[in-house]
This record gives C-alpha cells, sequence and structure tokens, in this order.
C-alpha cells in the first residue's frame, strides 16, 4: 500500500512541533501523558459517534481516518489514462457497433472500478444519450452522498473531542478539590493536570479528526469530478461520437500540459512518466 507522504510529513510536523515546544520548555516532559485523559476523549467521542450514527457508517469512518494516509486515487495522469481509454473504445466501437463493449465488460478486470462496469453495463443494454446521462449522474451523486456521510461523522468528531476535553478537565477538577483537605500545595500540579484533558481534545480535533474530514471530502469531490468526466464518455460513446470530437469534449477535463492528442505519435504516453 502507498503512503500519502504529505499527509504523513504534516502530521509529524504538526506534533512533532507539540513536542518540540514541550522539552524545550520544561524538564518535566511527562506530566503531559495521561492515560486516563486519553481514555476519556478519545473514547468519549467514539461512544458519542457510535451513539449518533448508525453502525455501518462509523465503521466506515474508522477506515476514512486510516485511509486519509492513503494518496488520492485519482490524479491528472489517471484522468489521462481514463481519457485514453474511452478514446480506445469509441474507435473500437465505430468500426464494430457497440457489442465490442460487452466483451470489455466480461472480461473486466478488478481493477476496473465500479462505476465504470456500471457505464458498460447501460451501454451494453441499450441505453443512449439523455437516457443514459441521467441514469449515470443519479448513480454518480448516490455514490457522493453515501460518501459525504463519513466527511459529516468525522466533523462530528471534531466538535465532541474539544467537549469532552472539558468533561475530562472538570472531573479532575472535582478530583482535585477533594483531594485537597485544606492543603493547597498540590494545587498547581493538579490543576495541570486536569487541563491536559482539554489539550488532548483540541489536538485530536485539530490534528486528526477535522484534517481527515477535509482529505476524505477531497477525494470524495475528486472522484465525482473523474465520475463527471466518465459520462461524458459513456454518453459520446452511446451516440458514436466522431473520436477527435470526444477528445475534444474530454480534454476539457484535464490539465492544459496533459491534453490528449490523437494525432501525435504515442498520444497521451507523456502522462505515464509523471
Amino acid at each position: 500500500m502507498f503512503i500519502s507522504w504529505d499527509t504523513l510529513f504534516g502530521m509529524l510536523a504538526g506534533f512533532g512541533l507539540f513536542a518540540f515546544a514541550i522539552v524545550s520548555s520544561t524538564d518535566n516532559a511527562m506530566i503531559f501523558w495521561s492515560v486516563a485523559s486519553l481514555a476519556m476523549v478519545i473514547g468519549g467521542t467514539f461512544a458519542s459517534i457510535i451513539i449518533s450514527y448508525h453502525s455501518r457508517y462509523v465503521f466506515k469512518t474508522f477506515k476514512a481516518l486510516f485511509a486519509m494516509m492513503v494518496p488520492m486515487q485519482v490524479s491528472p495522469t489517471t484522468l489521462l489514462g481514463d481519457v485514453r481509454l474511452l478514446l480506445e473504445w469509441s474507435q473500437e466501437v465505430r468500426q464494430n457497433g457497440t457489442a465490442v463493449l460487452d466483451d470489455k465488460l466480461e472480461n473486466a478486470s478488478n481493477k476496473m472500478d465500479g462505476f465504470t462496469k456500471y457505464g458498460l453495463l447501460l451501454l451494453t443494454t441499450g441505453y443512449k444519450g439523455d437516457e443514459l446521462r441521467e441514469l449515470l449522474e443519479e448513480f454518480k451523486e448516490t455514490i457522493f452522498e453515501r460518501a459525504q456521510v463519513q466527511v459529516g461523522v468525522l466533523k462530528t468528531m471534531a466538535a465532541y473531542a474539544p467537549a469532552f476535553g472539558m468533561i475530562g478537565t472538570l472531573v479532575g477538577l472535582i478530583i482535585m478539590l477533594d483531594n485537597l483537605k485544606g492543603d493547597v500545595s498540590g494545587l498547581g500540579q493538579g490543576l495541570a493536570l486536569a487541563l491536559i484533558t482539554t489539550l488532548y481534545g483540541v489536538l485530536a480535533a485539530n490534528l486528526v479528526f477535522k484534517p481527515a474530514a477535509l482529505k476524505t471530502d477531497q477525494k470524495n469531490n475528486t472522484a465525482r469530478f473523474r465520475n463527471t468526466l466518465m459520462i461524458e464518455g459513456f454518453v459520446m460513446l452511446s451516440t458514436k461520437t466522431e473520436p477527435l470530437k470526444m477528445q475534444d469534449k474530454l480534454n476539457s477535463f484535464l490539465d492544459p500540459e496533459l491534453h490528449f492528442d490523437m494525432l501525435t505519435p504515442d498520444a497521451g504516453k507523456k502522462g505515464k512518466k509523471k
């Protein structure tokens, strides 16, 4: 599995700078470590999420937390590959008809995503033009809306974490005051320990949950953009649009430096080098 190095660097930088600020400012860095405080924030946040959302989406959200460390599947290079594939299919369809797509569907590998398979299925079933576009648009939006639920869960977790941090601080203050027994010498240390829970809640919200929500939202929107490109390609395949016209339409989805040119030898191979 590939690692998103920019995400890894960002998290290491965030926690690393925080740790550096502690170590460089105090000789008692271990005072910032509390298993009970961590359990209060993380456990309370997860418990509230399980109560608030269907378990199916909660478990998918846990996967999204780890998926933020994986690079996006859609990139300018993969979009170029999609355009190349659609144009190859276009030439085959114009020569042999849409029946050639039956073989593409039957021989579809596990690497072919579900949206592409569904588009091929509709094409081979006989859907064309606006009717095909409507079905694919509905499928695209359904996929997007389901994926966006995870974004909502992560944003809710980002709101819950500081709240449970405050709850932990209140619990710590109550315990601290009860243990004083008239001796105020331990007030400073006890207050510092009580505030750690709030610190953990703020860190979890701003270095884990919020970034994960934004990264997941970006991935979902990028996948949605890619599926829009595929819809345009499938609709033009259904109407047997000329490959050059199809190329010009699909190029509007690509970065200018990656535009596909069927008239140039080895068209589109520059994208493979990136």
